[in-house]
């Protein structure tokens, strides 16, 4: 069976309905955090009551203060969970990279000459002419003449040698 292509309004209209409905997940979610946000302030931090004396409020300050200790405590500990989470997490990532390899991309060959490159690397404000065999010292190409008598000597120094290894065998 050959699957039909989906018709490009057909794609958007259904494009639009699952947008339409994450973005009133969306909504739903704020009012919750919301909600849940004003029902943890109403529990743990009562409205201040600024009436009565003054050892009542040296009281109610002491009050606040320890509810201040134990949130930063607890804020603490909590930053040291994520931390330690955050820490595994990257071990895991390089663990990941490392089990996977490093993937080197393919490179492309371009065909560039020695001035359209320094043309893309200075600019084109900067024209630079590249003839670099024009700075070039002519040289003259000497010839060197072998002799030609060296076919011949091999034989010779096979002979003297002979003669010296003699000498060291009669001793």
């Amino acid at each position: 069976m050959s699957e039909k292509k989906m018709t490009s309004s057909r794609r958007h209209h259904l494009k639009s309905l699952i947008l339409g409905i994450a973005q009133k997940w969306l909504d739903t979610e704020k009012t919750e955090d919301i909600a849940a946000k004003e029902a943890y302030m109403s529990q743990n931090c009562p409205p201040p009551t600024t009436s009565g004396d003054s050892a009542a409020l040296m009281e109610y300050c002491k009050k606040l203060n320890s509810l201040i200790d134990r949130i930063d405590e607890e804020r603490y500990d909590i930053e040291a969970k994520v931390q330690k989470a955050d820490k595994e997490i990257e071990d895991l990532r390089i663990k990941v990279v490392d089990l996977r390899g490093v993937k080197k991309p393919a490179l492309k060959k371009v065909r560039m000459s020695a001035d359209t490159m320094l043309k893309a690397l200075l600019g084109s404000k900067h024209t630079v002419n590249m003839d670099l065999r024009a700075n070039l010292k002519q040289v003259k190409k000497e010839v060197k003449e072998e002799p030609t008598e060296a076919a011949g000597d091999w034989r010779k120094n096979i002979e003297d040698k002979a003669d010296r290894k003699k000498m060291f065998e009669t001793s």
